[in-house]
Formats: C-alpha cells, structure tokens, sequence
C-alpha cells in the first residue's frame, strides 16, 4: 500500500500488499479485488463471531460526516462565544490548537487512529479553535466579517468536491512518483513556514520573517501553494481510502480515514479563509 501525504494516513500499519492487520489487499490505482477472502483468511472467527465487518465507502461517508459536524457545531458555538467575549479568542485558539494538534499525535504514534473517542475529540477541540480564529480573521485581521467565513467554507467544500470528481474519473492518477512528490512538497512548505516563524519570533523582517504571512504578494503566493497542496493531498487520501476498503480493512478504520480527510480539510479551510483575509483587510 502506498503511502499517504497525510501523516494520520501514513502511520496506518502496513504490511506486505495491504494493511497489516487488516488482510493483504491489492494495492495501487485501478487494482482488481482481492483475491478469495484476505478479511477471513486473516480474521478466520470474526465472520463467526460478528465482532466486524469489511470496511465500505457508507462508513467512510458517515464517520466523515460525524466527525465534520462536530467540528462545525463547535466551531459555531465557539464563534459566537467569542463574539459575545473577545477575552476568550486567545484561550480558545490555545486550547484548540494544541488540544488538537496533541490528539492528532496520540492517533498517529499511538496507532489509535480508529479510536472514535480520540477522532472526535480533535473534532471537538478543533472546532473550538476554528471557532475562534475565523472570529479573529474575519472581523479583527480583516473585515470580511461573516460573509468572508461563508465564502471560505463554500471554497473548501468546492475545493474537496472538485478533487474528488478528479479522482473519481481518473483525470489524475495517484502513482507513487506522484506520491513521492506531494511528501516532499509538504515537507517543505511545513520547513519553510516553521523558518519563517521562527525568524518572526527574532524579529527579522520587522517581526514578519519572510513576509509568507504579512498580507504582500510572496503571502499570497505562499496561500496558494498551501490551497494547491492540501487539493492534491485530497488525491492521495482518497485513494489510500479505496485502498483500505480493497484489503477488507474492518470498518472501524472509517475513523482513521475520516480524522485523515478532516486534517486535510481543516487546513484548507485555513488557508483559504486566511488568503481571503489578505483581500479584505484595510
């Protein structure tokens, strides 16, 4: 099985030809189903004893919509909280932010990816976050006010319905090569913002680094790159979540592929609404 872009998708187990604990599937675009039963040969008992069940696209779809409706009622309430009390933007960003980010790494090195309790609590914490920064961009750093956050929502959706009719009809095939060059692409917009945070933090730059978040040209030009990459990176989840339900994956593993597509997501929708941002301010 290839590998994934995105990191939650990447610590999958893996094992030779499929998911490791899951049967060896037929990995790679276009490949034919897998050959007798990998699942039951695997999981000789589980047919028996019920315990699971081959993983299909319905899980995918509702463990994703679960998971983005949770990110969305909190990120609702949390936008209007903070409306009523700016005091609570900053600690809402903080505690989301990193919440999130520490719940992403317990999925990912703790291999616990398909772990509903840990999927939807980062749904929880990143829509507190979300929450709040939309406040902060759409009213402070700029004035696009809500009609900018709906504009930034309507261009993830469209961005993620777009990508998905590409993969869908096969416009752009997810090679290996192709893989390759999306993980070195994120490795390095990832490295060059973290620089360009650090320089700021020094005060280079009048305390804007590189200037790749100041508002000027190289920022916008830097938000496009990240919009293009998270799209691409949507080619590759998609396909490692057809892989998963080619080797029979049990259909828990919709959680690790609905935190992986909401990662994504939540980055686009970032990196959108903060290009939007760059347009509306004064």
């Amino acid at each position: 099985m290839r590998e994934s872009s995105n990191p939650v998708f990447r610590s999958l187990p893996k094992g030779q030809g499929g998911y490791a604990q899951f049967g060896t599937g037929a990995a790679g675009y276009g490949a034919q189903a897998v050959q007798a039963d990998p699942y039951v040969t695997q999981y000789p008992d589980q047919q028996q004893t019920g315990v699971s069940r081959p993983l299909t696209i319905d899980d995918v779809v509702t463990k994703t919509g679960v998971t983005l409706a949770v990110v969305t009622v909190v990120g609702v309430i949390s936008y209007f909280l903070v409306s009523q009390n700016t005091a609570l933007m900053m600690p809402f960003v903080l505690i989301g932010a990193l919440g999130g980010l520490a719940m992403v790494l317990i999925a990912t090195f703790g291999r616990k990816q398909d772990n509903p309790a840990i999927v939807l609590s980062y749904a929880a914490l990143e829509g507190l976050f979300l929450g709040a920064a939309s406040f902060l961009f759409a009213n402070l750093v700029s004035t696009g006010g809500p009609g900018m956050i709906a504009q930034a929502i309507f261009g993830t959706v469209g961005v993620f319905v777009g990508m998905l009719v590409v993969y869908k009809t096969g416009a752009i095939r997810v090679t290996p090569k192709f893989t390759r060059m999306m993980v070195a692409a994120l490795f390095g917009v990832v490295a060059i913002a973290l620089l360009n945070f650090v320089l700021a933090m020094f005060g280079v730059g009048g305390g804007e680094g590189f200037g790749l978040r100041s508002g000027g040209p190289l920022a916008i030009i830097f938000s496009l790159v990240c919009i293009g990459l998270a799209a691409f990176m949507f080619l590759i989840d998609f396909d490692q979540a057809d892989q998963l339900i080619r080797a029979g994956a049990p259909s828990k593993a919709a959680w690790g592929v609905a935190l992986g597509l909401t990662v994504t997501l939540v980055w686009l929708y970032l990196e959108i609404l903060r290009l939007l941002s760059y347009f509306n301010s004064d």
